[in-house]
């Protein structure tokens, strides 16, 4: 599990089929083979750790769904080692389990900030509301009017200096994960509809409001 809050910005340097070695340097710091480490988003399990770099093997699953499949040596791309139990918890809960590949489709300057809106496909789209969260690449952000197929982001100008947000224009693709509470409210409340949906009743009869 991971919190969006990304530690640095690394650069791929070599891609062997399903095999990714990624130069970095903070997040090496107590990395071990097995652990798991965010990608621009995509939870990756590390297999080989060496001086500037590590390397991770990437699933078919991961490569249908997400940009890994599109990286390259030279990419940069947001790096964020799994929380750690203790820890502060400053972002949302993300599970690094990408739900779809977005797009940019515009950036507006708002004095300081920034106001990145994203095309997102029906998989992510549905589960975004007014305020809730969202990870964009691995980056935890908070849902801006969000449309039938789009949605927008306020983002602080640190936020995009230290993430690949940076380098990011209209027309790139981007990985996203809506966040994991809204997705079970969804399917849940989806779930119950051929029984008469959410009710009073309904919620009474599993416990609720006892």
């Amino acid at each position: 599990m991971f919190t969006g809050l990304i530690e640095e910005v690394g650069a791929v340097s070599r891609r062997v089929s399903a095999t990714l070695t990624i130069m970095a340097r903070t997040v090496l710091e107590d990395l071990e083979p097995g652990d798991s480490i965010a990608v621009d988003g995509a939870c990756l399990t590390v297999t080989e750790i060496n001086t500037d770099s590590f390397v991770a093997q990437v699933s078919p699953e991961t490569l249908e769904r997400t940009t890994v499949s599109r990286m390259r040596p030279g990419d940069a791309v947001n790096l964020e080692r799994a929380m750690a139990a203790g820890a502060r918890f400053g972002g949302h809960f993300v599970l690094g389990h990408v739900d779809g590949v977005g797009r940019v489709a515009s950036v507006q300057q708002q004095g300081a900030f920034s106001l990145w809106r994203f095309q997102a496909p029906s998989s992510v789209a549905c589960y975004l509301v007014p305020k809730g969260s969202v990870a964009v690449d691995g980056i935890s952000l908070t849902v801006v009017e969000p449309a039938a197929d789009t949605f927008g982001v306020a983002v602080i100008p640190t936020t995009v200096a230290n993430t690949t947000l940076a380098g990011k224009r209209p027309g790139d693709a981007v990985n996203l994960e809506a966040d994991i509470i809204a997705k079970h409210i969804y399917h849940y409340v989806n779930a119950t509809a051929s029984s008469g949906g959410l009710t009073k009743e309904l919620l009474a009869r599993q416990g609720f409001g006892e």
